[in-house]
């Protein structure tokens, strides 16, 4: 029997395999909302036959998008345009979708990655002043953030309040916050960004005050049947930032506060960042949060392979593990990994006849319909 294709509980979902389809930026969104494209790309991947699909980081207001064309969740346009995609996926995919909710503090105002990435000034109509924990540029050529004041603060919580409400309204079924990638919770967690010198910075039992919150908030809003967990870099890959212990430290106290699950990744708060490349490059990672803190654990990073996923279960490194660009190249991986696997994966009547001849057993009918 293939671990990967075992049930997985994340708190109290269930998953029908240990696949999670990671959020994937589209940057193809129309003032926050979701448009045809999420459509076609996010049902195509709900056709996947993975346990979960969690959507690309949604921005909990306008100034929180990375770039003009971010997905969001602060209005109601764009809580109609979501739930136009989710009522789509349900009524042909038994998938789970859980929602990556953000803000990309210093690192926002920027344009789409095909068109450079670079900061918009804030004076262009397209951009807007950034904010951040302390006024330090993410780079040296880019305009420095306005500093969160204790009224940014509570506004930017409540934010993500109202995003998580939305959310709860859209039966999303789960939540992850993006704690990573050099983002604005990040951006607290990190010394490299956050220069602070009242109790939201300096010792790490400070810079983790704000995320905290910010999850507590979130965990009392959403309903509590449905999970709450977080996204966390790792390791900032440079000397003296946020490393590993303080990871450690930070999914203690979420895990005292409910944290349903830890899901893994590395970098992002610095240009200056020296990754070290390799396939699993950041599994060991997981499997230390998995070791020493207990909670579910969800490894990302470089993971291509079936028996590759297959090992990291079994080895107990992980609990899931998550998939991004082998994904957008192959969209029916879980359907090959069990084919390689021997195992079993959902899939669509109508895709049924493409079973191969040798694995007649491949396919399994599974009941969905609105949730």
């Amino acid at each position: 029997m293939s671990r990967l294709f075992e049930p997985l509980a994340i708190g109290g979902l269930d998953l029908a395999n240990r696949i999670v389809i990671a959020p994937m930026c589209q940057y193809s969104a129309r003032d926050g909302a979701a448009t045809d494209w999420h459509m076609v790309h996010l049902g195509h991947l709900a056709l996947s036959g993975a346990g979960l699909l969690i959507l690309e980081a949604t921005a909990v207001s306008p100034e929180g998008r990375i770039s003009p064309a971010d997905l969001g969740l602060y209005s109601d346009d764009d809580e109609a345009a979501l739930d136009r995609v989710l009522r789509a996926i349900r009524a042909y995919s038994p998938i789970r979708v859980a929602i990556q909710l953000g803000h990309a503090g210093r690192k926002g105002s920027s344009r789409p990655p095909w068109e450079g990435g670079a900061q918009i000034p804030a004076e262009d109509p397209a951009g807007w002043q950034t904010e951040a924990p302390s006024p330090v540029a993410h780079s040296p050529e880019e305009h420095p953030p306005r500093a969160l004041d204790r009224a940014g603060m509570e506004r930017v919580r409540e934010d993500f309040v109202r995003a998580a409400r939305r959310a709860a309204r859209l039966g999303l079924d789960g939540i992850e916050l993006h704690g990573a990638h050099g983002y604005l919770l990040h951006q607290f967690l990190s010394p490299i960004a956050n220069k602070r010198e009242d109790e939201y910075g300096g010792r790490l039992e400070n810079r983790m005050r704000f995320p905290l919150e910010v999850f507590d908030a979130v965990r009392a809003t959403f309903p509590p049947e449905r999970p709450v967990w977080m996204r966390i870099s790792a390791t900032d890959w440079v000397p003296d930032g946020w490393d590993i212990e303080g990871t450690l430290a930070l999914s203690q106290a979420l895990k005292a506060r409910g944290c349903a699950a830890i899901h893994v990744t590395t970098g992002g708060v610095s240009p200056e960042q020296a990754i070290k490349l390799g396939p699993g490059y950041q599994v060991p990672y997981a499997q230390r949060v998995k070791a020493e803190v207990g909670l579910p654990t969800i490894a990302v990073g470089l993971i291509t392979e079936p028996e590759q996923a297959e090992a990291i279960i079994a080895k107990g490194e992980a609990d899931a593990v998550s998939l991004a660009r082998a994904m957008l190249y192959d969209p029916r991986w879980p359907w090959h990994a069990a084919a390689k696997l021997g195992a079993r994966v959902t899939a669509p009547k109508q895709y049924w006849r493409s079973q191969p001849r040798e694995h007649k057993e491949l396919f399994e009918a599974a009941s969905f319909g609105q949730r």
